[in-house]
Protein backbone atom coordinates (compact mmCIF):
# COMPACT_ATOMS: atom_id res chain seq x y z
CA UNK A 1 0.00 0.00 0.00
CA UNK A 2 2.49 2.54 0.62
CA UNK A 3 4.19 1.85 -2.58
CA UNK A 4 0.75 3.45 -4.19
CA UNK A 5 0.23 6.45 -1.98
CA UNK A 6 4.05 7.24 -2.79
CA UNK A 7 3.11 6.78 -6.67
CA UNK A 8 0.31 9.23 -6.03
CA UNK A 9 2.57 11.95 -4.15
CA UNK A 10 4.96 11.64 -6.86
CA UNK A 11 2.08 11.94 -9.66
CA UNK A 12 0.61 15.04 -8.21
CA UNK A 13 4.30 16.29 -6.45
CA UNK A 14 2.22 16.95 -3.46
CA UNK A 15 3.46 15.39 -0.22
CA UNK A 16 0.42 16.36 1.63
CA UNK A 17 -2.43 15.23 3.02
CA UNK A 18 -5.90 16.96 3.87
CA UNK A 19 -7.72 15.71 7.43
CA UNK A 20 -11.46 15.56 6.86
CA UNK A 21 -11.92 16.33 10.43
CA UNK A 22 -15.31 18.54 10.19
CA UNK A 23 -16.87 20.05 13.40
CA UNK A 24 -20.09 21.84 13.47
CA UNK A 25 -18.63 25.26 13.37
CA UNK A 26 -16.77 24.39 10.50
CA UNK A 27 -19.64 23.61 8.67
CA UNK A 28 -21.08 26.88 6.74
CA UNK A 29 -24.49 27.80 7.96
CA UNK A 30 -26.28 27.31 4.44
CA UNK A 31 -25.29 23.48 4.72
CA UNK A 32 -26.58 23.37 8.30
CA UNK A 33 -29.91 24.85 7.62
CA UNK A 34 -30.69 22.85 4.57
CA UNK A 35 -30.50 19.22 6.56
CA UNK A 36 -31.75 20.85 9.90
CA UNK A 37 -35.07 22.47 7.95
CA UNK A 38 -35.18 18.45 6.30
CA UNK A 39 -34.52 16.25 9.36
CA UNK A 40 -34.58 18.42 11.89
CA UNK A 41 -32.30 19.30 14.63
CA UNK A 42 -31.16 15.62 14.75
CA UNK A 43 -27.86 13.32 14.28
CA UNK A 44 -29.34 12.27 11.15
CA UNK A 45 -29.07 15.52 10.12
CA UNK A 46 -25.53 16.25 11.27
CA UNK A 47 -24.83 12.95 8.94
CA UNK A 48 -25.84 14.30 5.87
CA UNK A 49 -24.48 17.98 6.70
CA UNK A 50 -21.06 16.33 7.16
CA UNK A 51 -20.78 14.27 4.26
CA UNK A 52 -22.03 17.25 1.90
CA UNK A 53 -19.86 19.57 3.50
CA UNK A 54 -17.03 17.13 3.11
CA UNK A 55 -18.47 15.93 -0.62
CA UNK A 56 -17.76 19.80 -1.61
CA UNK A 57 -14.05 19.93 -0.59
CA UNK A 58 -13.19 16.44 -2.09
CA UNK A 59 -14.97 17.77 -4.95
CA UNK A 60 -12.52 20.72 -4.86
CA UNK A 61 -8.97 19.50 -4.47
CA UNK A 62 -9.14 15.70 -5.45
CA UNK A 63 -7.40 16.20 -8.38
CA UNK A 64 -4.35 18.18 -5.69
CA UNK A 65 -3.74 15.69 -2.91
CA UNK A 66 -2.52 12.10 -3.43
CA UNK A 67 -4.91 11.13 0.03
CA UNK A 68 -7.00 12.74 2.86
CA UNK A 69 -7.15 11.52 6.64
CA UNK A 70 -10.88 11.55 8.19
CA UNK A 71 -10.65 11.65 12.19
CA UNK A 72 -13.01 9.19 12.89
CA UNK A 73 -13.65 10.62 16.66
CA UNK A 74 -15.17 13.83 14.66
CA UNK A 75 -18.09 11.20 13.37
CA UNK A 76 -18.13 9.16 16.45
CA UNK A 77 -19.57 11.92 18.26
CA UNK A 78 -22.65 12.08 16.61
CA UNK A 79 -23.15 8.06 16.55
CA UNK A 80 -24.27 5.68 14.46
CA UNK A 81 -25.67 8.89 11.89
CA UNK A 82 -22.05 10.65 11.84
CA UNK A 83 -20.48 6.70 10.97
CA UNK A 84 -22.71 6.62 8.38
CA UNK A 85 -20.86 9.84 7.64
CA UNK A 86 -17.43 8.82 8.01
CA UNK A 87 -17.86 5.82 5.72
CA UNK A 88 -19.73 7.43 2.97
CA UNK A 89 -16.74 10.11 2.89
CA UNK A 90 -14.14 7.00 2.53
CA UNK A 91 -16.14 5.78 -0.30
CA UNK A 92 -16.34 9.09 -2.18
CA UNK A 93 -12.78 9.90 -1.73
CA UNK A 94 -12.17 6.39 -2.75
CA UNK A 95 -14.37 6.95 -5.68
CA UNK A 96 -11.98 10.19 -6.15
CA UNK A 97 -8.90 7.67 -6.39
CA UNK A 98 -7.53 9.09 -3.27
CA UNK A 99 -5.59 7.27 -1.03
CA UNK A 100 -7.64 7.29 2.52
CA UNK A 101 -5.66 7.31 5.89
CA UNK A 102 -8.65 6.78 8.59
CA UNK A 103 -7.60 8.60 11.86
CA UNK A 104 -8.79 5.80 14.23
CA UNK A 105 -5.77 5.44 16.60
CA UNK A 106 -6.50 2.13 17.67
CA UNK A 107 -4.63 -0.36 19.58
CA UNK A 108 -5.68 -3.04 22.41
CA UNK A 109 -4.96 -6.33 23.81
CA UNK A 110 -4.27 -8.87 20.69
CA UNK A 111 -8.06 -10.21 19.64
CA UNK A 112 -9.47 -6.97 19.77
CA UNK A 113 -6.99 -5.15 18.18
CA UNK A 114 -7.58 -8.17 15.49
CA UNK A 115 -11.29 -6.91 15.84
CA UNK A 116 -9.63 -3.00 14.71
CA UNK A 117 -7.94 -3.84 12.27
CA UNK A 118 -10.25 -6.62 10.19
CA UNK A 119 -13.47 -3.95 10.51
CA UNK A 120 -11.12 -1.11 9.22
CA UNK A 121 -8.45 -2.63 6.68
CA UNK A 122 -9.51 -5.77 7.00
CA UNK A 123 -12.68 -8.13 5.30
CA UNK A 124 -15.16 -10.39 6.83
CA UNK A 125 -16.65 -13.46 5.00
CA UNK A 126 -20.74 -13.51 5.18
CA UNK A 127 -22.64 -16.01 3.19
CA UNK A 128 -19.42 -16.64 0.52
CA UNK A 129 -19.75 -12.45 0.40
CA UNK A 130 -16.50 -10.73 1.43
CA UNK A 131 -17.13 -7.53 2.51
CA UNK A 132 -14.97 -4.77 3.77
CA UNK A 133 -16.84 -2.98 6.66
CA UNK A 134 -14.91 0.64 6.73
CA UNK A 135 -12.15 -0.19 4.08
CA UNK A 136 -10.02 2.48 4.55
CA UNK A 137 -6.17 2.12 2.56
CA UNK A 138 -4.12 2.82 5.93
CA UNK A 139 -4.64 3.68 9.86
CA UNK A 140 -3.49 5.25 12.65
CA UNK A 141 -2.16 2.95 15.59
CA UNK A 142 -1.45 3.59 19.18
CA UNK A 143 1.56 1.70 19.93
CA UNK A 144 1.58 1.34 23.95
CA UNK A 145 0.11 -2.09 24.36
CA UNK A 146 3.19 -3.13 22.48
CA UNK A 147 3.50 -5.87 20.28
CA UNK A 148 0.32 -7.51 21.27
CA UNK A 149 -1.56 -4.27 20.23
CA UNK A 150 0.48 -3.71 16.82
CA UNK A 151 0.89 -7.21 15.37
CA UNK A 152 -2.73 -8.04 14.03
CA UNK A 153 -2.58 -4.88 12.58
CA UNK A 154 0.24 -5.51 10.20
CA UNK A 155 -1.30 -9.08 9.92
CA UNK A 156 -3.75 -7.48 8.13
CA UNK A 157 -1.83 -5.08 6.26
CA UNK A 158 0.34 -8.44 4.91
CA UNK A 159 -3.16 -9.88 3.47
CA UNK A 160 -4.81 -7.19 2.35
CA UNK A 161 -2.02 -4.57 1.11
CA UNK A 162 -3.09 -2.14 3.59
CA UNK A 163 -0.49 0.41 5.90
CA UNK A 164 -0.39 1.60 9.12
CA UNK A 165 1.28 4.97 10.76
CA UNK A 166 1.90 4.31 14.66
CA UNK A 167 2.25 6.57 17.12
CA UNK A 168 5.98 7.82 17.85
CA UNK A 169 6.24 11.85 18.24
CA UNK A 170 2.57 13.12 18.27
CA UNK A 171 2.12 16.77 17.89
CA UNK A 172 0.33 18.16 20.62
CA UNK A 173 1.73 20.15 23.62
CA UNK A 174 1.35 17.04 26.20
CA UNK A 175 2.91 14.57 23.99
CA UNK A 176 6.31 14.86 26.33
CA UNK A 177 4.75 13.93 29.42
CA UNK A 178 4.98 10.08 28.12
CA UNK A 179 6.88 10.02 24.85
CA UNK A 180 9.71 12.45 26.38
CA UNK A 181 10.66 10.64 29.09
CA UNK A 182 14.68 9.22 29.38
CA UNK A 183 14.63 5.39 29.39
CA UNK A 184 16.93 4.59 31.73
CA UNK A 185 17.95 0.82 30.61
CA UNK A 186 18.38 2.12 27.18
CA UNK A 187 19.49 6.04 28.07
CA UNK A 188 17.08 7.75 25.51
CA UNK A 189 13.43 8.89 24.99
CA UNK A 190 10.59 6.71 24.88
CA UNK A 191 9.69 7.77 21.23
CA UNK A 192 13.11 6.50 19.79
CA UNK A 193 12.28 2.86 22.10
CA UNK A 194 9.41 3.33 20.09
CA UNK A 195 10.79 4.04 16.64
CA UNK A 196 12.89 1.19 17.04
CA UNK A 197 9.97 -1.12 17.35
CA UNK A 198 8.63 0.83 14.09
CA UNK A 199 11.57 -0.69 12.54
CA UNK A 200 11.15 -4.27 14.10
CA UNK A 201 7.64 -4.46 12.88
CA UNK A 202 7.94 -2.67 9.76
CA UNK A 203 10.39 -5.19 8.69
CA UNK A 204 7.48 -7.48 8.17
CA UNK A 205 5.88 -5.68 5.59
CA UNK A 206 8.09 -4.74 3.30
CA UNK A 207 6.93 -2.51 -0.23
CA UNK A 208 9.31 -1.72 -1.65
CA UNK A 209 11.78 0.74 -0.51
CA UNK A 210 9.84 2.05 2.47
CA UNK A 211 7.59 -0.10 4.76
CA UNK A 212 3.63 -0.61 5.06
CA UNK A 213 5.07 0.12 8.64
CA UNK A 214 5.15 4.25 8.98
CA UNK A 215 5.10 6.22 11.94
CA UNK A 216 3.39 9.97 13.06
CA UNK A 217 5.73 12.52 14.10
CA UNK A 218 4.78 16.04 14.30
CA UNK A 219 5.38 19.25 12.85
CA UNK A 220 5.36 21.23 15.90
CA UNK A 221 8.90 19.01 17.18
CA UNK A 222 11.30 19.49 14.12
CA UNK A 223 14.69 18.37 15.82
CA UNK A 224 12.65 15.51 17.17
CA UNK A 225 11.61 14.74 13.40
CA UNK A 226 15.48 15.40 12.38
CA UNK A 227 16.31 12.53 14.48
CA UNK A 228 13.30 9.94 14.32
CA UNK A 229 13.82 10.44 10.17
CA UNK A 230 17.80 9.09 10.95
CA UNK A 231 16.30 6.36 13.32
CA UNK A 232 13.51 5.27 10.94
CA UNK A 233 14.75 4.77 7.23
CA UNK A 234 12.21 2.31 6.04
CA UNK A 235 9.07 4.17 7.81
CA UNK A 236 6.93 6.56 5.72
CA UNK A 237 6.56 9.76 8.16
CA UNK A 238 3.18 11.05 8.77
CA UNK A 239 3.34 14.61 9.91
CA UNK A 240 0.35 16.19 11.95
CA UNK A 241 0.59 19.88 13.32
CA UNK A 242 0.95 21.67 10.46
CA UNK A 243 -0.98 25.41 9.92
CA UNK A 244 -3.12 25.76 12.49
CA UNK A 245 -0.95 23.29 15.45
CA UNK A 246 2.06 26.30 14.34
CA UNK A 247 4.07 24.02 12.19
CA UNK A 248 5.11 25.42 8.23
CA UNK A 249 7.13 24.22 5.41
CA UNK A 250 10.49 25.42 6.89
CA UNK A 251 10.33 22.91 9.69
CA UNK A 252 9.60 20.02 7.81
CA UNK A 253 13.14 19.59 5.97
CA UNK A 254 14.13 16.88 8.37
CA UNK A 255 11.27 14.76 7.48
CA UNK A 256 12.15 14.27 4.10
CA UNK A 257 14.49 12.07 2.18
CA UNK A 258 16.98 13.72 0.08
CA UNK A 259 14.49 12.78 -2.90
CA UNK A 260 11.84 14.53 -1.73
CA UNK A 261 10.12 11.28 -0.60
CA UNK A 262 9.83 9.83 3.38
CA UNK A 263 7.02 12.13 4.75
CA UNK A 264 3.50 12.92 4.16
CA UNK A 265 2.02 16.55 5.81
CA UNK A 266 -1.21 16.78 7.71
CA UNK A 267 -3.59 19.64 7.60
CA UNK A 268 -6.97 19.79 8.66
CA UNK A 269 -9.09 22.77 9.88
CA UNK A 270 -6.20 24.93 7.76
CA UNK A 271 -7.74 23.85 4.69
CA UNK A 272 -11.38 22.46 5.73
CA UNK A 273 -12.13 25.49 7.48
CA UNK A 274 -10.06 28.24 5.38
CA UNK A 275 -13.14 30.43 4.52
CA UNK A 276 -13.46 31.40 8.14
CA UNK A 277 -9.69 32.88 8.45
CA UNK A 278 -8.79 36.63 7.22
CA UNK A 279 -6.84 35.30 4.42
CA UNK A 280 -9.43 33.22 2.54
CA UNK A 281 -12.48 35.26 3.73
CA UNK A 282 -13.15 36.64 0.70
CA UNK A 283 -14.77 33.36 -0.16
CA UNK A 284 -17.24 33.27 2.19
CA UNK A 285 -19.15 30.35 3.28
CA UNK A 286 -20.89 29.43 -0.08
CA UNK A 287 -17.50 29.44 -1.12
CA UNK A 288 -16.26 27.32 1.41
CA UNK A 289 -14.78 24.26 -0.65
CA UNK A 290 -13.10 27.09 -3.32
CA UNK A 291 -11.13 28.46 0.00
CA UNK A 292 -10.14 24.78 0.67
CA UNK A 293 -8.59 24.76 -2.92
CA UNK A 294 -6.85 27.76 -2.41
CA UNK A 295 -5.31 26.67 1.16
CA UNK A 296 -4.18 23.66 -0.53
CA UNK A 297 -2.10 25.58 -3.29
CA UNK A 298 -0.98 27.80 -0.70
CA UNK A 299 0.39 24.97 1.26
CA UNK A 300 1.94 22.83 -1.67
CA UNK A 301 3.98 26.13 -2.43
CA UNK A 302 5.46 26.69 0.87
CA UNK A 303 6.58 22.94 1.23
CA UNK A 304 7.59 22.88 -1.96
CA UNK A 305 9.42 26.26 -1.88
CA UNK A 306 11.00 25.66 1.83
CA UNK A 307 10.66 22.00 2.63
CA UNK A 308 13.10 20.95 0.18
CA UNK A 309 16.27 23.82 -0.07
Amino acid sequence: MISRLIDEIKKKSAPIVVGLDPQLKFVPEHILNKWYNELGYTLEAVGEAFYEYNKGILDNVSDLIPAVKPQIAMYEQYGIPGLVAYKKTVDYAHSKGLVVIGDIKRGDIGSTSESYAIGHIGSVELGGNVIKPFDEDIVTVNPYLGTDGVKPFVVVCNKEDKGIFVLVKTSNPSSGEFQDKMIEEDERPLYEVVANMVNAWGAESMDGDYSNVGAVVGATYPQMGIILRKLMPKAYILVPGYGAQGGSGKDLKGYFNEDGLGAIVNSSRGIIAAYKSDKYAQFGGEGYADASRAAVVDMLTDIRENAFV
